[in-house]
C-alpha cells in the first residue's frame, strides 16, 4: 500500500510572533486551518539584506599552480600523506580511508583496457618511455616472472557499501620490470598526468554525481591547472555532456573512454581513483592551498556564466523584436523596476511536493518576492539552473536529492530545506551543514506527524508517527517505503 504524507504551506493569521517559521496540517474537512507564516521570518530576513547578501566576505580566489619539475607524485603532502613521494617505477596505494581508495603511478605507465589493466615499467629511457620489444612466450601470453607489483582497485568513491562497489569495474595496476622490454607499444603519448576514476554506481542521481564524482575530482585535480587527462570507467556519454563545462575547466584535454578505447595511452604519471573528504564538501585542511566549497563554487561560475550571458543575449534580442514589432516608435525597448527579491521554490512531483504550490507563489507575491518555481528535470540544461539559482535570495525545497541544487547559491542566500519525518539525520548531514560551509543561511523545518497525510492513515500512537526515527535505524528502503512517501 502506498502512503503519502500531504502538507499545506500557507500564510497564517496576524497573531504570530514576526521571524517564526510554522507549518501547520492542513485536513479536508477543516479546511480554514491554515499553515506556515515562514514568510515573515523571510522579511525579517530581508532587512538585513545589505548585510545578509553580501558575498564578499566568502569569497576567495582559486590560488593555481602548474604541477612541480620533479612530479605531481613527489610534491603531494597533504592530500597524500601516505604517498607523499615514491620514486619512479613504483606503485602506491592509500587505502586508509573508510571512503575510497587512491593508487599513484610514477614512470613509464601504459594503459591496456582489454585486460582492464595499467602496466607500470620499472625503468626509463631518455624521453621517459622504454623502446617496445617482444617478450612474449610460445603461447602468446606475456611471461609473469617479471612482475614486481600488483594491485586492484575499484575506483569509485563509496568503497563502504559493498552491494553498490560490485557494480564497478575493477582494475589491475601491475609493476613489471623492464629488461626484457615491454608488452605494449605506446599509441598515444601524453606530456600530462592522466586522473582514472568511474562514473558508474549511484550515478544518475544528482546527489551522487556531484558528492561521489564531480567534487571529488575537483580535490583530485584541480591542482593540475587543467594540464591533465581523465579517463573514465563505466563510462556514459550522457554524464560527460551533462558536466562538460566542469570538465573543460578542470582539463584542457577530452575525457576518454577507458574501456572503449583500445589504443595504448602512455603517461609518466597517473592517479587512480579519486579523493572525497566529506558529504558535498571541500575540506580546506586537506587541500595544498586550502581551496574550499566556496573556491569548488567559484568554478561552477566560471564554467555556467558564458552560457548564461549566452541565453540572456537570446532572450534580450526576443524581447527587442517582440516591443519593436508590437510599437517601433514606443521609447525605450525594456522596462526598468525596482529588483524584488527573489524565491526559488524547488518543486517536486509525486512523493514529497508541496501540495498547495499556487497558494504558496500566491502569497510570496503579495509579500513582494518574485517568485519561481523550479522543476529541473534530468535532462535540464544545468547552466539554465545555474542561472536560476544564483540570481535567487532564497530557495525553498523538501529533503531529497535535488537540494544538491545549494550548491548554485551564492553564499549569503537563504536555504530553507523541509525535513520530512526519520530524516532529521541526513537532512543535516547532507546538506545543513555543507550549506552552511558554503555561506549560506540555513533553515531546517522539522515536520510533525500531525503535519502528514500519514496523521490520516496512521493511528496516532504507530510508530511511524511516534518514533520515525525506529524506521531509519531499519534502513534506506524500510524508511522509503514507510516515511520518505510525502507530500507537503
Amino acid at each position: 500500500m502506498v502512503h503519502h504524507h500531504r502538507y499545506n504551506l500557507l500564510k497564517k493569521g496576524g497573531d504570530e510572533e514576526a521571524g517564526t517559521l510554522v507549518f501547520l496540517y492542513y485536513r479536508r474537512r477543516r479546511p480554514n486551518l491554515l499553515s506556515v507564516l515562514f514568510l515573515s521570518l523571510l522579511s525579517c530576513t530581508f532587512i538585513l539584506a545589505p548585510h545578509l547578501f553580501s558575498a564578499s566576505s566568502y569569497l576567495s580566489h582559486l590560488c593555481s599552480f602548474g604541477v612541480q619539475n620533479e612530479g605531481f607524485v613527489g610534491n603531494i603532502d597533504v592530500n597524500a600523506p601516505l604517498c607523499s613521494s615514491i620514486p619512479n617505477g613504483r606503485i602506491c596505494c592509500d587505502r586508509s580511508h573508510f571512503r575510497s581508495d587512491i593508487c599513484f603511478m610514477k614512470g613509464d605507465v601504459r594503459t591496456h583496457s582489454p585486460s582492464s589493466s595499467v602496466f607500470l615499467y620499472s625503468s626509463k629511457s631518455n624521453n621517459g618511455f622504454i623502446s617496445y620489444v617482444s617478450s612474449m612466450i610460445d603461447d602468446g601470453e606475456p611471461e609473469e616472472h617479471d612482475e614486481l607489483q600488483h594491485e586492484k582497485i575499484k575506483p569509485y568513491t563509496r568503497k563502504w557499501e559493498t552491494s553498490i562497489m560490485d557494480t564497478i569495474d575493477e582494475l589491475d595496476l601491475i609493476s613489471k620490470r623492464a629488461n626484457l622490454g615491454v608488452h605494449y607499444p605506446c599509441n598515444v603519448i601524453h606530456n600530462v598526468p592522466a586522473v582514472i576514476f568511474s562514473t558508474g554506481g549511484y550515478t544518475g542521481n544528482l546527489y551522487h554525481e556531484f558528492n561521489d564524482g564531480i567534487m571529488p575530482l575537483y580535490i583530485t585535480s584541480q591542482h593540475f591547472n587543467k594540464k591533465v587527462v581523465f579517463f573514465i570507467l563505466d563510462y556514459r556519454n550522457w554524464w560527460v555532456m551533462k558536466y562538460g563545462d566542469i570538465i573543460s575547466h578542470l582539463s584542457d584535454d577530452p575525457v576518454i573512454d577507458f574501456v572503449g578505447d583500445n589504443r595504448t595511452h602512455c603517461f609518466t604519471e597517473a592517479i587512480i581513483g579519486l579523493r572525497i573528504h566529506d558529504e558535498l564538501t571541500v575540506d580546506s585542511s586537506l587541500m595544498r592551498s586550502n581551496e574550499s566549497i566556496v573556491d569548488f563554487r567559484n568554478l561552477l561560475d566560471r564554467a555556467y556564466w558564458p552560457r548564461i550571458r549566452g541565453l540572456i543575449q537570446e532572450e534580450e534580442q526576443e524581447t527587442v523584436d517582440k516591443k519593436m514589432s508590437r510599437s517601433p516608435t514606443s521609447g525605450s525597448v525594456f522596462d526598468h523596476q525596482a529588483r524584488k527579491p527573489k524565491l526559488v521554490i524547488l518543486s517536486r512531483n509525486g512523493s514529497r511536493a508541496i501540495m498547495n504550490e499556487n497558494s504558496l507563489v500566491k502569497t510570496s507575491e503579495e509579500m513582494g518576492f518574485q517568485v519561481q518555481v523550479l522543476r529541473p528535470e534530468r535532462t535540464t540544461e544545468l547552466a539554465k539552473i545555474y542561472r536560476s539559482l544564483n540570481s535567487s535570495d532564497v530557495m525553498i525545497g523538501v529533503h531529497g536529492a535535488a537540494m544538491t541544487h545549494f550548491l548554485f547559491m551564492k553564499p549569503g542566500s537563504v536555504l530553507i530545506q523541509v525535513i520530512p519525518l526519520g530524516t532529521e539525520w541526513a537532512a543535516e548531514t547532507y546538506y545543513g551543514d555543507p550549506a552552511r560551509k558554503l555561506g549560506l543561511k540555513y533553515i531546517g523545518y522539522k515536520i510533525m506527524g500531525r503535519e502528514s497525510s500519514l496523521f490520516d492513515e496512521y493511528d496516532k500512537d504507530d510508530p511511524v508517527l511516534r518514533n520515525p526515527s525506529s524506521f531509519t535505524k531499519k534502513g534506506w528502503n524500510t524508511q522509503r517505503r514507510s516515511i520518505l512517501r510525502i507530500k507537503l
